[in-house]
């Protein structure tokens, strides 16, 4: 009689210990996100608030400003700094911006294109000398010629004061390069093979089946270009001596 009633409390307390288990893992779960969302929550706002702060000592008047008024929201909004900078056409600082962003829009498109095509092309083993290629851009990459024989060359290619300096000498990245064609290679080899059983060119096997299949990596590059294109300094302040060619950067500094 009591090994038959000691049964069901086993088979009670089999079912319900692991549901008390469950129970306490949902509860150190729930602890453990809302401990790691208060971090991040954090950490966010201690990287978001310059940024807040800026344009809320932007939008403020002058002596709130001076007075250390402004904590995050503006004081006393005035945007007559902002009228001044936009309409001085002797500032020139809408002009910069339309170049940089038409600096930063076509050389990303044209990166990117010449990275990705180079890439392809040096992943397929069926072209000769890819290596001695490959080992001739890591060159460049690791010794750096520097600024002067830079400008010599650009200089005998009439890339001074050209608006194509911002586009052709940034075109490839070696970096980016050897990323792209790491990710083109990943890519298995059957899917080529078994298209062009079907018919198809070069040309089609590269646009439908590898350009689709390389989308992350594509706008991997895309931003990296992008940042890098929007964020050139230098460059434009050593060949771009035409106040109307150069980006926001060089007019802001100067």
């Amino acid at each position: 009689m009591t090994d038959l009633q000691s049964a069901p409390r086993t088979e009670t307390e089999a079912v319900t210990q692991p549901a008390r288990a469950r129970r306490r893992r949902r509860r150190r779960i729930e602890v453990f996100d809302i401990v790691n969302a208060a971090i991040l929550g954090l950490i966010a706002i201690a990287c978001v608030y310059p940024f807040l702060y800026i344009v809320g000592v932007s939008l403020s008047d002058g002596h709130a400003v001076l007075n250390n008024q402004v904590v995050l929201w503006p004081v006393d909004v005035n945007v007559e700094t902002f009228r001044y900078i936009l309409t001085n056409e002797r500032l020139g600082v809408v002009r910069a911006l339309l170049n940089s962003i038409a600096y930063t829009l076509v050389g990303t498109i044209v990166a990117v294109s010449l990275t990705y095509l180079t890439g392809y092309a040096l992943s397929k083993k069926r072209l000769p000398g890819r290596r001695i290629i490959m080992l001739l851009f890591i060159i460049t990459w690791i010794f750096d010629a520097g600024i002067v024989p830079a400008y010599i060359v650009n200089s005998a290619l009439g890339l001074v004061n050209n608006p194509l300096i911002m586009v052709l000498p940034l075109a490839i990245s070696t970096f980016l390069l050897i990323v792209t064609k790491a990710f083109i290679e990943a890519i298995p080899e059957e899917l080529e093979e078994s298209a062009s059983i079907d018919g198809a060119n070069d040309f089609q096997i590269l646009g439908k089946i590898y350009v689709p299949l390389s989308k992350p990596v594509i706008a991997t590059i895309a931003i990296f270009y992008a940042v890098q294109t929007w964020n050139s300094f230098l460059w434009p302040l050593i060949y771009l001596r035409d106040a109307s060619l150069q980006p926001i950067q060089v007019v802001l500094y100067r």
